[in-house]
């Protein structure tokens, strides 16, 4: 432990708790690959929250003299129940056992046939030789020791930790972590446009449930109440699919994500929902989707998308779900802007005379680990306050650099975006050249129906100097004439040089 100790104070001297637990999975990692050893972190992440929370309760009943293991006890507060060989104090003193691994994969298991909505979620390879049984030791004693009061009182913490960790695998995967995570900056700029207080809540592809996570922040930042959401989502992955019912679970949302994994062109979880909300990062310019097996599938109301490319189709499934009123924010590609190819143009055209795309947002490039392709938001609307218009917002200048590799957009940012879309709502924007535009079906059809918003916002107006004219291009004239005799003074002393060594231009 010594060791460990040792490395997390020179690392983490001045951080908060989700970096400590970050720091301590990289010391746990060994030689295991990040896809790997994440299951290993968030599994135990997960087995802590539940401890805690069952001692918390545990203690409840213990001073109003109720029975502490009475099982209804704890589910009727929404609390998962936690049988006492997966109590964290048994864990905890198992810590430098050689068995320890063992001892978490019994937990689980355990938990698992208690509490029906984990069945089969919990991961459960604590034990396999791969696992350096010294360093998970370590771990878990760094949470046994940790106490959560040093961090404040919120109780979010083993969430946001979740959260955090989720980010950093991102990163450390690249290309693969499009399955599972949507950087929150992007999820929360689709959450602060539409702004899900209340009704059904449903994501096709929902990797690790970070558009339901979101959903449910906003709802309580706005003192309102999460109960009042309804999650519906699923998920092709399987390994995805658990990390996402571990992340919900965690935050106390419950959803339906169907039973099992599953494909969804070709095994729509949740037929007949018609969805209030739509959030969605689907994958980008998926191909081989269909076979040809799905061409008379009834949710291609506006055209057969193309084989080679899903991004029609996923639209197109979502609109599909909507509910009279409901709204869609997803990620798509920019190729689904003005693509022509396979009919996506048609069928563009016909989505936008159907007077449902309310807004685009052009994004900055660099938000994504997994892709450096550049990105917009669509937000689809079936029942417009401005009908016959469209919002077009280039945001491609927005955001900040947080590394070499990575941008985030800022709060001000996501603020500054969704109150353009509030203002649009209530007829009350004025368009802002290079920013954003308030444009009609009729300019839109101009375009031949291409919704790239750098076609409908302008350039930016640049700030005049103050300098007139006439001064100005006198000024400008005299550098570029200075600028022009210092180039041919370098080309004579290249040219003498190179004649040195004789060689003549």
């Amino acid at each position: 432990m010594d060791d460990l100790k040792n490395n997390i104070r020179s690392s983490t001297a001045d951080i908060g708790f989700e970096q400590q637990i970050w720091a301590a999975a990289d010391i746990l990692r060994g030689n295991m690959d990040a896809s790997e050893y994440k299951h290993v972190v968030l599994g135990l992440i997960f087995l802590k929250y539940i401890s805690d929370k069952f001692e918390e309760r545990y203690r409840e009943l213990e001073a109003d003299d109720d029975d502490v293991e009475d099982k209804d006890a704890y589910v009727e507060a929404n609390v998962f129940f936690v049988p006492p060989s997966s109590r964290w104090r048994v864990i905890a003193e198992a810590a430098h056992k050689e068995e320890i691994g063992t001892v978490i994969d019994d937990a689980m298991r355990a938990i698992e046939r208690e509490n029906k909505r984990l069945k089969d979620v919990l991961p459960k390879n604590y034990a396999r030789d791969e696992l350096d049984k010294r360093r998970l030791g370590d771990v878990v004693d760094l949470f046994t020791n940790i106490q959560m009061i040093e961090h404040g009182t919120d109780k979010d913490i083993l969430g946001r930790t979740y959260e955090y960790c989720l980010a950093r695998f991102a990163e450390r995967e690249g290309k693969r972590a499009g399955e599972f995570y949507t950087p929150s900056c992007v999820v929360r700029t689709l959450v602060e446009v539409l702004q899900p207080f209340k009704g059904r809540v449903y994501d096709p592809c929902c990797g690790s449930g970070g558009m339901f996570v979101q959903s449910a922040d906003f709802v309580a930042h706005h003192t309102g109440n999460i109960n009042n959401l309804s999650i519906f989502g699923q998920d092709a992955n399987p390994t995805t699919r658990k990390m996402a019912l571990m992340n919900l679970a965690i935050r106390g949302i419950e959803a339906d994500l169907g039973s099992y994994s599953a494909d969804t062109f070709r095994n729509d979880l949740h037929p007949t929902l018609k969805a209030d909300f739509v959030l969605a990062n689907p994958p980008f310019n998926l191909s081989d989707w269909n076979d040809g097996s799905l061409n008379d599938d009834p949710r291609w109301k506006y055209g057969i998308p193309p084989s080679g490319n899903a991004n029609f189709a996923w639209l197109q499934h979502m609109i599909f779900h909507l509910s009279p009123n409901g709204k869609i924010g997803m990620v798509l590609a920019n190729g689904s802007l003005s693509s022509q190819s396979g009919g996506e143009g048609e069928i563009r055209r016909r989505i936008i005379e159907d007077d449902l795309v309310e807004g685009i947002v052009a994004m900055p490039s660099q938000l994504f680990y997994t892709t450096q392709i550049p990105v917009s938001l669509w937000f689809i609307n079936r029942n417009k306050p401005q009908k016959g218009h469209t919002l077009f917002i280039d945001a491609r200048k927005m955001g900040t650099m947080v590394n070499r590799r990575l941008r985030e957009m800022t709060a001000e940012d996501i603020a500054k975006i969704a109150g353009a879309f509030d203002g649009f709502s209530k007829s009350a924007l004025e368009n802002v050249k290079g920013f954003c535009a308030a444009v009609t079906v009729e300019e839109i059809a101009k375009q031949d129906f291409i919704l790239t918003p750098g076609r409908y916002v302008g350039i930016e107006e640049q700030e005049d100097d103050g300098e007139p004219f006439e001064e100005k291009m006198n000024r400008l004239t005299r550098e570029l004439s200075a600028m022009f005799a210092k180039s041919h003074e370098l080309e004579g002393e290249i040219r003498k040089r190179l004649g040195a060594i004789g060689f003549e231009i």
